[in-house]
């Protein structure tokens, strides 16, 4: 059901997860993951060919509570889904320094 900004950047650098970003547009554009999708919650039922069914699809928000909405929705669908339960400010306080470039370095190697 949930899932951990710890254990999230684990499935992202061995590329078994997708992370969308379920804000609106404006709130994506003054601040985003640059490995994240945005797709934001009033979209997501028009938008569900853009995610890839053979991963773990992640949703997450500030915090949990829009991205709780748009997990459950996806279940329905036939996703396997979680929500990013400490949010991306979690996953932002946890990609500082050190943690950032470790990860950008895991994840571009994947995708080489």
């Amino acid at each position: 059901m949930k899932i951990d900004s710890m254990e999230l950047v684990e499935l992202l650098k061995t590329g078994e997860a997708q992370l969308i970003d379920i804000r609106f547009p404006e709130e994506f554009a003054v601040w985003h993951m640059g490995f994240a999708k945005n797709i934001p919650l009033n979209e997501l039922p028009s938008r569900l060919s853009e995610l890839d069914k053979n991963k773990l699809i992640v949703t997450a928000c500030p915090h949990y509570d829009r991205s709780s909405m748009a997990r459950l929705y996806l279940i329905t669908k036939g996703y396997k889904a979680r929500y990013l339960n400490d949010g991306l400010l979690g996953l932002a306080k946890l990609l500082r320094g050190d943690e950032a470039l470790d990860f950008i370095n895991a994840t571009t190697k994947k995708n080489q």
